[in-house]
């Protein structure tokens, strides 16, 4: 073949090949473009300017956060061989939906569905927490990260919801398939500021949304529902970094309160959550997706059990793990080193199965329910929030 009709052939190939990457991507994001959601204007972003947490058009958090890009990408490539389990589907908790029609004896009942979907029923009222029935973590139904069983109950199986609580716009807690599943219930929506302007682009009712700034309140059936300060990021699309608020919330009760992380780092503000809002019958603090590189964006597991004193904690319940592979340490490991954390601090720690129940003032006698595995201990490679004082 002549040199000049090998050229020729070559361009072709890569005008066609290019044209196909073209194509491909384009398919990709007309896919994925709804799920990225909406984005926030008129009366709701003026009112997020007005927040003290925005600055220089995003929200900011009062201790920036710490990222060592290197070790992250390192990370990558050095997973634990146990960052997922070998053996799928993980057996879940068998879960009768007939429990929820009878009201907890103590007044407080948790039920943990896997990473920090939960529903706790506190003094009569019912919160979801972050609530993802998706096979994906992702904006895709093709790609991102797998969950490791299926949901061990259908959404339509659920109770009566009086209120889904949304700490933060990132895929593994806002899943824009199970909203839009959930857009007719007779529920009220709480997310802190801006991303109302997701679920309202997926047909949730404003009317049943409400947006909250750190601190501030709301009400549903008797119950004071906190937004808390938190501290991590947010971002759907890769150019929208902190566009909407991240937070956690306390739930308080006439006679029971709780506490939900969120996503979080230790940060300064945890001791004057327990002192305000304190103390808390229950926490459910984030444990699990963390390293040493980033180590301001996840808690880790020795400072969630450290959080949890600041709170004023009576029970933990360990929350962000055992669903999703989403950092590179053991899937057990959070768990091994949180129990290990809570003995020396002499603190009490519920292990429920992904489906089970527990009522935290009469917490049965749960054992680890998950294999023996390899794990890295606090010591071997400790999360340290960075700016604490």
């Amino acid at each position: 073949m002549k040199p000049s009709n090998l050229r020729r052939g070559l361009a072709r190939a890569a005008r066609w090949l290019g044209g196909l990457v073209a194509l491909a991507l384009v398919g990709t994001l007309a896919s994925a473009w709804t799920a990225f959601g909406g984005r926030a204007a008129g009366a709701r972003r003026e009112r997020m300017e007005h927040s003290p947490q925005w600055q220089d058009g995003h929200f900011e958090n009062p201790q920036p956060l710490y990222n060592d890009f290197g070790r992250s990408i390192s990370a990558m490539f050095n997973a634990s061989p146990v960052a997922s389990p070998t053996q799928l589907p993980l057996a879940t908790a068998s879960v009768d939906p007939r429990l929820w029609e009878i009201p907890p004896a103590t007044g407080l009942r948790v039920t943990w569905f896997g990473h920090s979907s939960t529903l706790i029923e506190v003094d009569g009222a019912r919160v979801l927490t972050d609530p993802i029935w998706s096979d994906r973590a992702s904006p895709l139904t093709w790609a991102g990260p797998t969950r490791w069983y299926a949901p061990p109950v259908a959404l339509d199986a659920l109770p009566k919801i009086d209120a889904v609580v949304i700490s933060h716009d990132h895929y593994d807690h806002l899943d824009h398939r199970t909203v839009v599943a959930m857009k007719d219930w007779d529920t009220t929506f709480i997310v802190p500021l801006g991303v109302g302007a997701h679920l309202e682009s997926w047909g949730v009712p404003p009317a049943r949304i409400v947006e909250l700034d750190w601190w501030e309140r709301t009400q549903v059936r008797g119950l004071d529902i906190v937004c808390t300060p938190s501290r991590h990021a947010s971002g759907r699309t890769g150019i929208d970094k902190d566009a909407t608020l991240w937070a956690g919330f306390a739930l308080l009760g006439p006679k029971h309160r709780a506490y939900y992380s969120g996503d979080t780092g230790l940060f300064p503000a945890m001791k004057d959550i327990g002192a305000r809002l304190g103390p808390f019958d229950v926490t459910l603090i984030e444990v699990g997706q963390y390293h040493s590189a980033w180590p301001d964006w996840h808690i880790g597991p020795e400072q969630a059990v450290l959080a949890h004193q600041q709170l004023r904690g009576k029970v933990l319940l360990p929350v962000h793990w055992g669903l999703f592979s989403l950092a590179p340490h053991g899937w057990t490991e959070p768990m091994e080193r949180v129990l290990a954390a809570a003995g020396k601090a002499g603190q009490r720690v519920l292990v429920p199965k992904p489906g089970e129940s527990v009522e935290p003032e009469a917490p049965p006698a749960l054992a680890p329910w998950w294999p023996a595995l390899p794990w890295n201990t606090g010591e071997q490679d400790p999360i340290v929030s960075t700016k604490l004082d």
